[in-house]
């Protein structure tokens, strides 16, 4: 028959009174044979007890009654004391009787049985005999034995207390009142473990469990909290603890531990810490502190137990974990190298965690920041972006920051293009101050000399607009600069396009009976300058009310810099403004180059050709130059574009005049040009 049914059976028959039946007993059966399993010691009120008591898995190799383990030992001390002491149970006595179960089932529910007996044999219910007078159940059984026992002690209304960790089923006190726990609930020290297999780096593990009720909820509800911590668990096993090979496995583990114009980390536990470390939480259930120790062992093979570290709960959220390097490294003799329990090597600062596909999740690939991101810490399962206003060093592990640069008048580059500024502007005065002394004299009349005179002025202007260009951009100059530049140049070009229909229309007006001769005159030219520079007068005021310029910032075209930079509002106006002036350009290019042929001394074609020439060439240039420069080096492009057709409208036009005025005077007289031009017709 099923032994558990048999229980149930009798737990079920009435209890029989021996009172009424006399002196003499119905059941007078022998004692169990397994007594030297049993420790008792008689009192008023006795202490049952249920232990995994002895140090060897087989019992017919040890007597519990002669050779009883530590936590007996102490129980028994704790109650000789309490019996001594009269004060605190005055004229009562507390005894004892406990029976080691093995982690056995049927020897715990036999140990159980015969606590609930009161005659010689193993019956319940049955009174004959001894008295009951059992106070309180110790037990230390697995969670599936715990629940039968709950449910049988129940009935007698037995308090029973557990130290070991139990199923949650256990901590129903609506099913369950008569059951308490000493120890906290099942899981509060994985906190623990997880950050001690973290602190050495062990990420590579494998778990053995009992073959119990615990050992499997154990297993089905820690490997993913390891998991969630990035540990991978190579396998997990349920064993029974008789097996053999489980036996042998131990027995190769401690083997192993002995070897190796690391002594230290033999058999790691986790303890309670005191009394005043236990608390409840805000459910209830029982929390603790937690003492990290480890066995150490010495040559002559006798141990001590260190301590190394805690896990202290700060109230009922917040953990403290700490570990004592040093103790750990005690005694000095045992100062080696901590083992390896990884997949891979741990990721620098610098790197992070790439898991490989088909792997455990610890088994990864490093792979180092991208640009603008570092890591701090080995393992980082990210990297961090720095601000925008700092940048990644060398090893990517910390954010530096960026210096603030612009177009500056101290740095190189822009001493340099200042220095040219100067000269051109200089040059330029120079050139007018030549026009203005020889006014008179053939060569500078006979090329409309008013014209001269603006085109120079807009010339010089231009040179003086490059400075709104160097320097740190501020509202002021941001809102002029693209502006001013554009009208001005417009200015310049639609000059030069004046000379240029003024040579045409010069030549034309030598023809007999042509009526282009009324048209010549300074009403012409201003005309012409006048309306082709009002639509890029128009173009520029639109630009600057409805999308006006700002000083910005440029956090990411230079990976170490910050350029101060002018915003220009809208791209698509800049180049319009860009565009009109390329247009005019065009337009001015060629109608020179079909007039360039045109016999007469007074003829600026050719050298107005080549000024419009080198003045598209520069701005034809400048558009990809522009778009694929960064930082400040965008700001000077478009000041050498400036400065190099301003110079060639200055040099091609003027240059060759200035060099007739004052080297070969000899040429500035009307009979020599007019000589000149008969001999060209």
């Amino acid at each position: 028959m099923n032994p558990l049914l048999l229980l149930l059976m009798e737990l079920l028959l009435p209890q029989a009174a021996c009172g009424m039946l006399g002196t003499k007993c119905f059941l007078t059966l022998g004692r169990d044979a397994r007594d030297p399993l049993n420790h008792y010691r008689p009192g008023d009120h006795l202490i049952g007890g249920l232990f995994s008591a002895t140090n060897n898995l087989q019992p017919e190799l040890q007597n519990f009654s002669l050779s009883p383990s530590k936590k007996v030992h102490r129980l028994v001390i704790s109650l000789n004391e309490i019996n001594k002491d009269p004060l605190l149970l005055p004229n009562l006595t507390l005894g004892y009787n406990l029976h080691d179960n093995f982690r056995d089932k049927m020897l715990t529910l036999d140990g159980l049985l015969d606590l609930l007996s009161t005659g010689e044999a193993n019956v319940p219910n049955y009174s004959c005999g001894r008295k009951r007078n059992m106070l309180v159940l110790l037990e230390e059984t697995n969670s599936d034995i715990s629940i039968l026992m709950a449910a049988i002690l129940g009935i007698y209304k037995i308090p029973q207390i557990s130290y070991t960790f139990i199923s949650p089923v256990l901590s129903d006190k609506t099913q369950l009142p008569f059951f308490y726990r000493t120890v906290p609930k099942e899981g509060a020290q994985n906190l623990g473990i997880v950050k001690l297999l973290l602190y050495f780096q062990w990420t590579f593990i494998g778990v053995f469990a009992a073959d119990t009720d615990n050992g499997e909820h154990f297993i089905r509800t820690f490997v993913p909290v390891l998991a969630q911590n990035g540990i991978c668990v190579v396998f997990s096993q349920i064993v029974l603890l008789k097996d053999e090979n489980f036996q042998h496995l131990i027995s190769v583990f401690n083997l192993w531990a002995q070897i190796n114009l690391h002594h230290f980390l033999k058999n790691p536990q986790i303890y309670n810490n005191t009394i005043e470390g236990m608390y409840l939480d805000r459910n209830g259930d029982l929390m603790a502190d937690f003492d990290i120790v480890s066995w150490v062992w010495f040559p002559n093979k006798s141990t001590t137990r260190v301590k190394f570290g805690s896990l202290d709960r700060e109230g009922t959220i917040g953990v403290k974990f700490s570990i004592n390097k040093e103790a750990i490294m005690s005694p000095q003799w045992l100062n080696q190298p901590l083992p390896h329990s990884q997949c891979v090597e741990p990721c620098q600062p610098g790197y992070f965690k790439v898991v490989q596909e088909g792997k455990p999740i610890c088994c990864y690939n490093c792979v180092p920041c991208a640009e603008g991101g570092i890591s701090t810490q080995e393992d980082a399962d990210h990297c961090t972006r720095c601000p925008d206003n700092q940048y990644q060093n060398k090893h990517r592990d910390q954010c530096i920051l960026k210096t603030v640069t612009f177009l500056s008048h101290q740095e190189y580059l822009g001493i340099i293009l200042t220095f040219f500024a100067l000269f051109l502007i200089l040059t330029t005065v120079l050139v007018l101050g030549i026009f203005i002394k020889f006014q008179e004299t053939p060569i500078v009349k006979a090329n409309n000399r008013d014209l001269s005179y603006i085109l120079l002025v807009s010339l010089l202007l231009c040179f003086l607009t490059s400075f709104l260009f160097i320097g740190r951009p501020r509202r002021t100059t941001c809102l002029l600069r693209q502006t001013i530049f554009s009208i001005i140049f417009s200015i310049a070009v639609s000059t030069v396009l004046a000379k240029t229909i003024m040579v045409v229309l010069a030549f034309l007006a030598t023809k007999p009976g042509n009526r282009v001769r009324g048209w010549l005159g300074k009403s012409l030219t201003n005309t012409i300058i006048i309306s082709c520079s009002s639509v890029q007068v128009v173009i520029c005021f639109t630009w600057l009310g409805v999308f006006p310029s700002f000083p910005d910032s440029d956090t990411y075209s230079q990976p170490r810099e910050i350029v101060l930079q002018c915003n220009e509002g809208s791209v698509t106006m800049f180049y319009v403004a860009l565009g009109y002036m390329g247009f005019q350009a065009a337009i001015c290019f060629v109608v020179a180059f079909l007039a360039r042929n045109l016999p007469g001394s007074f003829n600026e074609a050719k050298l107005i050709t080549f000024s419009m020439l080198v003045f598209c060439s520069v701005w034809i240039s400048f558009v990809p130059t522009y778009l694929s420069t960064k930082g400040k080096f965008t700001v000077a492009v478009q000041v050498f574009s400036i400065l190099a057709s301003s110079a060639g409208l200055l040099g091609c036009i003027f240059i060759p005049k200035c060099y007739i005025i004052l080297l070969r005077p000899e040429l500035n007289t009307k009979e020599q040009l007019m000589f000149k031009s008969e001999v060209k017709k």
